[in-house]
């Protein structure tokens, strides 16, 4: 299924309907009075979110929605019907914007969360509420106001507990495959990953948590530079970035540069990122040859206060001390918030 996280969609709200211009016509009732019933509301637009849903691919399909409008007033006071409300599903995540000003209208971020987009128009009174002792016979009515109109940004922040961090072949994908059942693609050459993939972790003696495994962050990430940029905003609803560095003996490049790297495009981005509680992984152990640069990451994590961790995914080395560290940092978060 193709993942899509953000769209801009046009909304209209119904039109609320008519008042009704009506007199009573009984016999053996004289002077009959106004007996013009109300129009009906017109429905409102309502994003609500669920579980059933992933991705913003069924809104980046119809991108119009338009509400039914309200019914007329009719005689013997009679009331229009209201229009429909029309609810569009969405997942949970979802950011509302006006995409004129990027002001944010809403963000959905429970289950079952509603959220009234445009509002339909109120309808119209019909003449037997303008009836008064001097003006007895009203021979006019109010029309239906018009519903909303808006234009919109839906974008799709991922709701992870943990973050998975690095440049391409860090062993992302490799990972996740290895401490949930997440089954991402995994191969040995760059962007692997082109969607952000969501893995539940349950670690021995804690409740379970989600990892979102980021993809395409390069240098340049901010600017758009590989898919970085698309992808970076599902990092800032984590509670805690786990940075994956290839500390293997297969790539010349130094793991503490590739380290900084990546947290100078998350500080470009939105400087908050770096506030995120931050842990670091050496990957691709098995292959790790004389061990330089995995003692080069290690001390510069002791150095600046990073929590440190060794991994060979395939082999399943390290896996359960990793996990149980990130459970417990998980709760200790939910904890705090």
């Amino acid at each position: 299924m193709q993942f899509v996280d953000q769209v801009k969609i046009y909304l209209k709200a119904g039109d609320g309907g008519r008042g009704c211009i009506s007199f009573r016509r009984e016999k053996y009732v004289p002077r009959g009075g106004p007996n013009g019933g109300d129009g009906g509301r017109g429905g409102h637009i309502i994003f609500k979110t669920t579980r059933d849903v992933n991705t913003l691919l069924d809104v980046r399909y119809q991108q119009h929605y338009y509400a039914e409008r309200g019914e007329h007033g009719m005689g013997k006071d009679m009331h229009g019907r209201n229009g429909k409300d029309m609810i569009i599903p969405v997942p949970i995540g979802t950011l509302i914007k006006d995409a004129s000003t990027d002001e944010v209208l809403e963000d959905l971020i429970k289950d079952g969360q509603e959220f009234m987009a445009a509002k339909g128009g109120r309808g119209g009174l019909g003449n037997a509420h303008f009836k008064t002792s001097t003006r007895q016979a009203p021979k006019f009515a109010q029309p239906g106001e018009p519903g909303e109109e808006k234009t919109l940004v839906l974008e799709l922040k991922l709701l992870a507990d943990v973050g998975l961090i690095g440049l391409p072949n860090a062993g992302k994908s490799t990972l996740i495959s290895a401490i949930s059942s997440a089954k991402p693609k995994i191969a040995d050459y760059p962007f692997t990953t082109l969607v952000p993939v969501l893995g539940v972790v349950k670690a021995r003696g804690f409740r379970s948590f989600v990892v979102a495994d980021i993809p395409g962050l390069i240098e340049g990430a901010h600017r758009g530079a590989g898919l970085g940029f698309q992808f970076l905003r599902h990092v800032e609803r984590t509670s805690i970035l786990l940075h994956l560095v290839d500390v293997s003996e297969i790539t010349e490049e130094d793991p503490v540069e590739n380290f900084e790297k990546i947290n100078k495009e998350l500080e470009l981005y939105s400087p908050g990122l770096l506030e995120k509680p931050q842990a670091v992984v050496g990957t691709k152990l098995d292959i790790a040859g004389g061990g330089e640069r995995l003692r080069r990451l290690s001390k510069y994590c002791k150095d600046k206060g990073y929590d440190f961790f060794t991994v060979c995914a395939p082999k399943g080395e390290g896996i359960k001390r990793l996990t149980a560290y990130l459970a417990k940092k998980v709760e200790e978060k939910k904890a705090d918030s």
